[in-house]
C-alpha cells in the first residue's frame, strides 16, 4: 500500500506567499503547530510579513469554518490542510536544541514521517533542509513562482547575419533567420554580423509576423545609448503604448540611469506625464546603522543617494551641450514664449537644474515604498528601484497602485539580493518578468554589459 505524502510547510514558506497553502494539488498538506505560533508573533508588524501571516490566518479561519483542521479541511485542488501536534508517544528530542522553533518543526515532521508517512518537508531557509536531511527527512525548496537562472526570460534573441542584410531595416528573411525562436511580442532582435559583432541592427517584434526597426533616439541632451540592450530599454522606455517596463541585469548596466534618463525627457521635453514619481525599497547593504533621525524628506535623503547620483550623472552629460543655453537665450531675445507657460518656466522647459528643483516645481516626488499600498497614482511615470529585494507579492501591490496615464518601470540586479528568503530564481523582479512577457503593454531587457567602469565589469565577473 503507498504510503500517503504530507508536506510539511515550514514558516518562512508561509510568509514567503500566503498561497502556499494551496500550492500542493491532491496531498495532505500539514501545518506543525509551532508554525501557528511563529505566525502569530508576526501578525501584528506593518511590514510585508506582517501582512503575509495576517492573511495566512485568515485563510486559516475560513478552512476552519469547512471541517476540522485537526483532521484536514479539503481544498478544492484536492488537497487537504491539516495542523500538526506532536503525541505524547512520539520522538521528544533530537540532534539539535529543542529551543529553537525550526527544530521543533523538524520533530514533528519526523513524528509522522515514523507513522507512515511519506514526508517531505518544504522551506525556504537553506540550512533548515541541511538539519532535514541530516536526519533522513526529504527536504524541497520552495519553488512555486521559481524561474530558472539558466532559462529566464531576457526580452531580446540575439542572431548572426551576414553583413549584407545589416543594410537593411528588417531583413527579408528574417522568419528564416528565426525558425529557432519563438518571439513574445515587444521582444527585440539583435542581429549583428557574422564577423564583426559591433556591426548590428535592432528591430522590435509586434505580433503577425511585424517588426519595427529600432533607432537612437534623438534627445536634447548629449546622450546616446551604448550598446544594444541600452538601446532597446530607452525604445521601450519611451514608447507610450508600453505601460510597465523591466530592467534587470548587472551593477553598472544603466538601468537606474536609463529609466530616469527617459522619465525626465518625458516629463520635461515632451510633456506626457505630469511628473516623476521615485521609490525603492528600504533595505540596507550590510549591517544596519539603526534608525535615521529627522522627517521623512531628511530620512529618505540617504535611502535616495543613488537616484541623485544618476541624476548628476545626466546634469553634467547635458553641460558638455550648449543647445540649451542657445535655446534659452533664443526665447529671452525673441520673447516667443508658449501660451500657459510663464517665461521662466518656459525656458527652463526640457531642463531642470537639480532635484531641489524638480521637487519645488512638482515635476518630481521621491517616496517611500511603505506608503505606496492603498494608493492610485495617475498620470505619472514611476520608477521602483532595486526591486530584486521585493517578493512577487510584493511587486503585484505595487504595480496595482498603477493608475490611469500612468507608466512603471521596475529596475534591479537579480545577483544582489539583500533578502534572506529571495534569490535570483524567486525575487519579484525576475518573476513578475516571466509572468508578464507577451503582454502589449510590457516589455523587459535583461541588459548584461558594465558601461559604469572597467573595475565595475570585473568586480561582476571576479567577485
Amino acid at each position: 500500500m503507498a504510503q500517503e505524502k504530507m508536506y510539511v510547510l515550514d514558516t518562512n514558506v508561509l510568509v514567503h506567499d500566503p498561497g502556499a497553502l494551496s500550492a500542493f494539488e491532491g496531498v495532505l498538506v500539514g501545518i506543525p503547530s509551532v508554525v501557528l505560533e511563529e505566525i502569530d508573533s508576526f501578525k501584528r508588524e506593518p511590514s510585508e510579513r506582517g501582512r503575509n501571516t495576517r492573511e495566512v490566518i485568515r485563510q486559516l479561519d475560513l478552512l476552519r469554518e469547512r471541517g476540522s483542521l485537526q483532521k484536514g479541511v479539503a481544498l478544492d485542488n484536492g488537497a487537504h490542510v491539516r495542523v500538526l501536534f506532536l503525541g505524547k508517544d512520539d520522538p521528544l528530542k533530537l540532534p539539535f536544541r529543542m529551543n529553537v522553533a525550526d527544530n521543533e518543526i523538524l520533530l514533528t515532521a519526523l513524528a509522522f514521517k515514523e507513522k507512515g508517512y511519506d514526508v517531505r518537508f518544504i522551506s525556504k531557509d537553506l540550512n533548515a533542509r541541511v538539519k532535514g536531511d541530516a536526519l533522513g527527512l526529504k527536504t524541497e525548496d520552495y519553488l512555486n513562482e521559481r524561474v530558472s537562472e539558466d532559462k529566464f526570460y531576457k526580452g531580446w534573441v540575439d542572431i548572426a547575419v551576414p553583413a549584407v542584410e545589416l543594410k537593411k531595416d528588417v531583413p527579408a528573411n528574417i522568419d528564416e533567420l528565426l525558425v529557432d525562436h519563438t518571439l513574445e511580442i515587444n521582444e527585440y532582435v539583435l542581429m549583428h554580423s557574422q564577423h564583426n559583432p559591433h556591426n548590428y541592427r535592432v528591430s522590435c517584434y509586434k505580433g503577425r509576423d511585424k517588426f519595427i526597426p529600432v533607432y537612437p533616439p534623438k534627445f536634447k541632451w548629449p546622450i546616446k545609448p551604448k550598446n544594444p540592450q541600452q538601446l532597446m530599454a530607452l525604445d521601450a522606455l519611451l514608447d507610450d503604448s508600453i505601460q510597465f517596463v523591466v530592467l534587470f541585469g548587472p551593477a553598472g548596466t544603466g538601468k537606474t540611469f536609463l529609466a530616469l534618463l527617459a522619465a525626465l525627457h518625458k516629463v520635461l521635453t515632451d510633456e506626457a506625464y505630469k511628473k516623476i514619481l521615485i521609490s525603492r525599497p528600504v533595505v540596507p547593504l550590510g549591517k544596519d546603522i539603526g534608525y535615521l533621525p529627522g522627517t521623512i524628506e531628511e530620512k529618505l535623503q540617504s535611502w535616495m543617494l543613488p537616484i541623485h547620483d544618476n541624476i548628476d550623472l545626466i546634469l553634467h552629460n547635458m553641460q558638455k551641450s550648449k543647445h540649451l543655453q542657445d535655446v534659452k537665450q533664443d526665447y529671452e531675445h525673441k520673447g516667443r514664449y508658449k501660451k500657459g507657460f510663464h517665461p521662466r518656466e518656459r525656458r527652463e522647459r526640457g531642463s531642470f537644474g537639480t532635484i531641489d528643483e524638480l521637487v519645488r516645481r512638482d515635476k518630481l516626488s521621491l517616496e517611500a515604498i511603505t506608503y505606496m499600498r492603498g494608493r492610485s497614482i495617475p498620470f505619472q511615470y514611476i520608477i521602483i528601484d532595486e526591486v530584486q529585494n521585493l517578493s512577487p507579492h510584493e511587486v503585484k501591490t505595487l504595480v496595482s497602485r498603477v493608475g490611469e496615464g500612468s507608466k512603471i518601470v521596475l529596475t534591479g540586479d537579480p545577483y544582489q539580493i539583500d533578502s534572506p528568503y529571495l534569490d535570483f530564481n524567486s525575487n519579484g523582479l525576475v518573476v513578475t518578468s516571466e509572468k508578464f512577457k507577451g503582454q502589449k503593454i510590457f516589455s523587459t531587457i535583461y541588459l548584461e554589459t558594465s558601461e559604469r567602469s572597467e573595475l565595475s565589469q570585473l568586480a561582476n565577473d571576479l567577485l
